[in-house]
This record gives structure tokens, C-alpha cells and sequence, in this order.
């Protein structure tokens, strides 16, 4: 009896053991990571792209002077608004001395012609009075005569143009600088002392003032060439100043470029957009600027996060794993469209039923040796 009994206690401990044996290893074989899973959904998709530049006034003005001199004041300062025909700044003629002489000179000598025309014309007029001299004769005097009195006239506003700066002895109409459009002056690059150089057919001219309109404002930046096949012009725009934190301004393409430039290896194209200024909302010249463009847009189609997109080693393709039962899944290859850097279209390989492996997880956080000691 007491071997029965020995036996049966064995074989209990024996059971024991194995069963102890069996509970150790299927525990070690279950993952200590436990996956969430994600469906795929319906949503709109819009790739987009973000062109870096700057927004400037669709039109600046320069105002230049019509004749040389040097800046004897200036009225306005940078940032003032003005009106087309206000003031902005005077200049005081300095004359050229050889000029001066040369003009003086030239009057002298049209005084002298017409002295002597006079003479020849009040001579000959008495005779015509008498009748000893024909009509036609006369005529031909008083032409030169009347000639000769002229040529004085444009010598002495040639003179007074040199020495003032205009014919009638003032010197508003040209030393007079004034606005010549309405708006914002943007410069002033010049000072009182400055010399400036009248614009002619050799040279522009000294700026005196650039005014431009801030209410009309155009966005200039640049994009990449393989993005700029995919932009058409009306096309929306968004943009973002620096300047301005978490303001966006609404705007639409109106130029891209035919010909790009390279710059740092890469081909830029350069691309315009009309910007909708709010009237409550300064924009100044020269804020940097992004602008965000759409590229391709999906609307309603299906999509999962990029971040359950696995990719294979080998052939770089994606795929999904697809949840088959508690914490099984099987790999399904897929095909993909476009992206928004959040979410990706799905073209085939799932469909809306699937549940998707949340495939990135890490594992969970050990506690410390010294809380689990503190609990035993």
C-alpha cells in the first residue's frame, strides 16, 4: 500500500513538473508587445509643395530728376504716403561755367543779328511806305526780321534754362521734384547735399524717391524643376510671412517662368502670384515669404496613415500586415498614389474592412530593480 501511494505521489509531482514546464514556455512565447490596429478610411488627398520667396509691390516707381543739380531739400521722409503731384524734394541748379559762357555768348550774338535786322527793316519800310520798294521785297525783311527776334528769344531761355533750371526764370517746373504716381515712398536714397544726374538717353538718372503701391502686392519665389510641370497658372496659393505668425494671405499664380536658372546644381524656375491684401493688415516690401502649392488633389479615396507603411528590403516595395486573429497578422503588398506626408492613398492590395498593423510600436518600459524590491 505504501508503494501505491509512493507512486501516485511521484507521479503527481512528475505531472507537476511538466505542467509547470509547458505554463513557463508558453508564457516566453507570447511577444510582450501587444498591436493596435488602424482601418483604412475615405478622405481627401493634396500633395502639395512650398515655393520660398518673398512679397514685394506688383509696381515700384523711381523718381528721377530732368535736370542735374544738387538736393537743396527734402520734404518727405521713407514710409510717408503721397499723392501723385506732391513734393518730395528740391534741387538747386549749379550751372556749368563753359555752358553758362557759351549760352551768354550765344545771346550776344542774337541781339547783335537782330540789331542789325531792325535797322535794315525800319529802313526799308519807309521806302515801302513810299511805294519805292515792292511788296515782296518788304515781306522778305520782315520775315528775317521776325526770324532774328526769335532766335533771341530761344538764346535767352537756353541762358535762363542753364543758370535756373527752366525758361520763365522759375525754377519749379524741373528743380521741383514731385510724385509723379500715389502711394508709399519706399526710399529716399538720396540727401540735402547730394549731387544728382538728370535721366537722359546715356544715363538713368539719380533716384530721388521709388514709391510704390503696398496695397497691391505680388509674391516672387522659386520652385524646383521637377515641380514646376505640375503647377498651372490661376492656380491657388497660400501664403505665409515670417513677419507675421499664423496669418495666411490667399493668392493666385499668375506667372511661371519659360526658362529656369541653376542655382547650387538645381534647376529654379521663378513663379509670381497676385497676394490679397486685407486693408487692416500692413504688408511691407520685402517680407520673406512661402508660399504652398497644390500639385495633385484626390478627392474620396481611400487612405491610411504613412506611418503603417512598411517597405520590403529587397524590392522597396510597400506593404501592410493585416490582422488575421488575436495578434496575427499576414503581410499584403499594396499599391500606393499620391501622399500628403500624413496620410497616402491606397490604389489595391486592402480594402476598408481590413484591420492594419500599427506596425512601429516599441517596447514597453521596464520597471526598476529597485521598485520591484520594494514591492517583495
Amino acid at each position: 500500500m505504501k508503494k501505491v501511494i509512493k507512486y501516485v505521489v511521484l507521479g503527481l509531482l512528475v505531472l507537476a513538473a511538466l505542467w509547470a514546464a509547458m505554463f513557463f514556455i508558453r508564457t516566453n512565447k507570447k511577444s510582450s508587445i501587444t498591436y493596435d490596429t488602424q482601418k483604412p478610411f475615405i478622405s481627401n488627398v493634396e500633395k502639395k509643395t512650398v515655393a520660398t520667396g518673398k512679397v514685394i509691390p506688383e509696381d515700384e516707381i523711381e523718381i528721377k530728376p530732368q535736370i542735374s543739380g544738387i538736393i537743396e531739400e527734402v520734404y518727405l521722409k521713407e514710409g510717408a504716403k503721397v499723392k501723385a503731384g506732391d513734393l518730395i524734394a528740391k534741387i538747386k541748379v549749379v550751372p556749368n561755367e563753359q555752358s553758362m559762357n557759351q549760352a551768354g555768348g550765344r545771346v550776344k550774338n542774337a541781339q547783335l543779328a537782330l540789331n542789325n535786322t531792325k535797322i535794315e527793316f525800319d529802313r526799308n519800310k519807309v521806302l515801302f511806305d513810299k511805294g519805292v520798294i515792292s511788296s515782296q521785297d518788304f515781306n522778305t525783311l520782315q520775315l528775317q526780321y521776325n526770324q532774328a527776334q526769335q532766335e533771341l528769344g530761344n538764346a535767352q531761355a537756353d541762358y535762363q534754362i542753364i543758370r535756373k533750371g527752366s525758361a520763365g526764370g522759375s525754377s519749379t517746373a524741373n528743380t521741383n521734384i514731385r510724385a509723379t504716381v500715389s502711394g508709399t515712398i519706399l526710399e529716399i536714397p538720396v540727401k540735402e547735399g547730394d549731387q544728382v544726374i538728370q535721366s537722359n538717353n546715356f544715363n538713368d538718372g539719380t533716384t530721388i524717391a521709388t514709391i510704390a503701391d503696398l496695397s497691391k502686392m505680388i509674391f516672387e519665389g522659386k520652385v524646383d524643376e521637377g515641380e514646376v510641370a505640375k503647377l498651372k497658372v490661376g492656380s491657388p496659393l497660400e501664403i505665409s510671412l515670417g513677419a507675421l505668425e499664423g496669418k495666411t494671405f490667399n493668392a493666385k499664380l499668375r506667372f511661371i517662368a519659360p526658362k529656369g536658372v541653376e542655382e547650387s546644381g538645381a534647376v529654379q524656375f521663378k513663379i509670381e502670384g497676385d497676394v490679397a491684401v486685407e486693408d487692416d493688415i500692413l504688408i511691407r516690401a520685402g517680407y520673406s515669404a512661402n508660399a504652398s502649392l497644390v500639385l495633385e488633389s484626390k478627392k474620396d479615396v481611400l487612405v491610411i496613415p504613412e506611418a503603417l507603411l512598411q517597405f520590403d528590403k529587397d524590392t522597396d516595395k510597400p506593404y501592410v500586415e493585416v490582422s488575421v486573429g488575436d495578434q496575427k497578422f499576414e503581410r499584403k503588398d499594396i499599391e500606393i498614389g499620391i501622399s500628403d506626408g500624413v496620410n497616402v492613398e491606397i490604389l489595391s492590395g486592402i480594402t476598408e474592412e481590413d484591420q492594419v498593423k500599427i506596425w512601429n510600436k516599441t517596447e514597453p518600459i521596464k520597471k526598476n530593480v529597485e521598485e520591484e524590491e520594494s514591492k517583495e
